[in-house]
């Protein structure tokens, strides 16, 4: 992890207007756009070498394709989608439901509105199971302004396959509501019927509530502490910590090896990748099926889980009622392809998703709980002030004291708290200024090294981070690095970009309740959150190696140092004298402490 960086942000950037230029081979050839190839899907294994394919049984490129068409008006209802835990107590719609989910679940592999196909397109579009057109660069669709539009077209055209096997052209997905108090539980219609996936954390189910910022361990919070922790943490993804297109959507992921960014926006990292985590199943290696992207689609749960993430980006785009999507044609262009109702495969653009009216659906209103849940700070700010000049001085609440310039250009492993003073860009900004920019803390080249579920909170101006929530100001947000579970085998030329992520956290709103917007530096606190000992074998030594003095080799005395002779381990198990000496050697080795 590299040294952080505090900036200011307006929209331009988001709009098209950005200096930055990328991927300029493409663009010296012509406008391309982001879209996979159709003719490269690639095999895969899980980490565990279990052969993974997800690629169609044929290439969708020997299918006729058609462009995207916004349903008739004239002859197509609205559908509402409802929040599932009131739908729950409507037995003929959770009957209906069943009924469509089974008649998916019976159609062969080979149709492409089955089940396991349907599945299978998340599958092959978040493992980089493509490569890009025109480029052998692969396509993932996770960690970037693409995760919106992207689901919304998968989920769209799911709906609509579903109603169309009972013949019902108003049919719905439910939304899981867990955002709401009344929704923070698994819905009862998942726990019959077709909606059934054993693949799930039989811990988490009814009655427990949800954590929508699991780190694989249990918080010990009663029902309610947990509902009200729940209802701060989306407070701060929805409203503070994204109040601009690019904290809420993620980065740009434009064509070419030079075109992605790993960085995801908010809702993204979390609620949506910890609940993905937090419903699979403890007892599986990468806790599938929700647990890793490859599976995740497989349980039922995952198209309502993602109608609520879906309903969230609405709602997210009222509050922000202007500049609230890009304007710049390479994500408007960028296309996918999906297999409708009639089985046709469809050529989709992101500009073809943005209106949910002219797509024909709606989502039912429901309060949401979170949006005056402004947090509070912990300690006073005066009184914090004083305590983390006293903290800083003395150093001895553990964790490390740093500098952005004591990242160097290695990085930091983080293995216990880090806090970082960090300088501020400005301060003293006008109401103008204040109003159209948003202060920004960006966490750079964090570097996940294998496919394993990693995850730490930052906080700012913490006194005491164990008494840290959601629920305080000093909450800025989290991370969340969830498997794919896939390595991909590709061909001789293929390119796999492995980015660095990186995060960027809004703070404007947070250092206001701080009382610390006029300060020229702030401390940030990178907290890492989860169960360590489960995420890697431990190795480290129990201080690190850099607090030992260090002398340099030098060749033993040949005077004094006889040579020493290996010999056939076969041969020497012969010698009783030498075995009962290595023996010994080994026994006391291994006495030590």
């Amino acid at each position: 992890m590299k040294s952080m960086i505090l900036g200011v942000i307006d929209e331009s950037w988001f709009h098209g207007n950005s200096h930055v230029v990328v991927n300029t081979e493409d663009k010296k050839r012509s406008h391309v756009v982001l879209s996979p190839n159709l003719t490269t899907c690639h095999p895969s294994f899980s980490d565990d070498n279990k052969p993974v394919y997800c690629c169609p049984p044929k290439h969708e490129s020997e299918e006729p394709i058609i462009d995207f068409q916004f349903p008739d008006p004239s002859t197509q209802p609205i559908r509402v989608r409802r929040p599932a835990h009131v739908m729950d107590k409507d037995k003929d719609f959770v009957a209906k439901y069943n009924k469509a989910i089974a008649i998916m679940k019976s159609l062969p592999y080979d149709d492409p509105r089955s089940f396991r196909r349907q599945a299978d397109i998340h599958c092959i579009f978040c493992t980089g199971a493509y490569n890009q057109q025109h480029s052998n660069s692969l396509m993932k669709i996770h960690r970037s302004w693409m995760f919106f539009p992207w689901h919304r077209m998968m989920i769209y055209f799911h709906e609509r396959i579903l109603g169309s096997l009972i013949g019902d052209d108003t049919f719905a997905l439910p939304f899981w509501n867990w955002d709401s108090p009344e929704g923070m539980h698994v819905p009862d219609m998942f726990l019959n019927g077709s909606f059934v996936d054993t693949e799930r954390d039989s811990s988490h189910l009814p009655p427990q509530v949800v954590d929508v910022n699991f780190d694989e361990q249990e918080r010990g919070l009663g029902h309610e502490e947990q509902k009200a922790y729940n209802v701060g943490f989306m407070y701060t993804q929805m409203i503070s910590a994204a109040k601009k297109p690019e904290l809420f959507m993620g980065f740009p992921y434009k064509a070419g090896g030079d075109g992605y960014c790993n960085a995801p926006g908010t809702v993204e990292d979390a609620p949506h990748n910890t609940l993905h985590y937090w419903t699979g199943s403890n007892l599986n290696p990468e806790r599938e099926n929700m647990g890793a992207f490859y599976s995740a689609a497989r349980d039922p749960i995952f198209y309502s889980h993602h109608s609520n993430i879906d309903r969230l980006w609405e709602v997210w785009r009222e509050l922000r009622s202007s500049n609230n999507v890009p304007e710049d044609s390479d994500w408007l262009d960028t296309h996918f392809f999906f297999h409708n109702e009639k089985s046709q495969l469809v050529r989709v653009k992101t500009r073809d998703v943005l209106d949910v009216t002219k797509l024909r659906y709606t989502f039912d209103w429901v309060e949401n709980p979170w949006i005056n849940a402004r947090p509070k700070p912990s300690v006073p700010p005066h009184m914090a002030r004083q305590m983390l000049r006293m903290r800083n001085s003395n150093n001895h609440s553990g964790g490390l004291l740093l500098t952005t310039s004591d990242f160097g250009s290695m990085g930091r492993i983080l293995d216990t708290i880090i806090r970082v003073q960090v300088q501020r860009p400005r301060t003293h900004r006008t109401k103008i200024e204040i109003e159209y920019e948003e202060e920004i803390l960006v966490v750079y080249g964090i570097d996940v090294k294998n496919d394993v579920y990693a995850k730490f909170d930052v906080y700012i101006n913490a006194v005491d981070e164990n008494i840290i929530s959601p629920t305080t100001s000093e909450f800025a947000g989290t991370f969340v690095n969830m498997r794919r579970g896939v390595n991909v085998v590709m061909n001789k030329d293929d390119i796999a970009v492995d980015k660095k992520s990186h995060i960027k956290l809004g703070i404007s709103e947070l250092l206001e309740d701080l009382e610390a917007d006029e300060d020229d530096s702030i401390w940030v606190s990178l907290v890492p959150k989860g169960n360590t000992e489960t995420q890697r074998v431990k190795c480290c030594p129990p201080k690190r190696l850099s607090e030992e003095p260090i002398i340099d080799f030098q060749f033993p005395d040949p005077s004094t140092q006889p040579i020493r002779v290996r010999r056939p381990a076969h041969v020497m198990s012969q010698d009783i004298d030498f075995v009962a000496k290595y023996n010994k050697a080994i026994d006391i080795m291994k006495s030590l402490p």
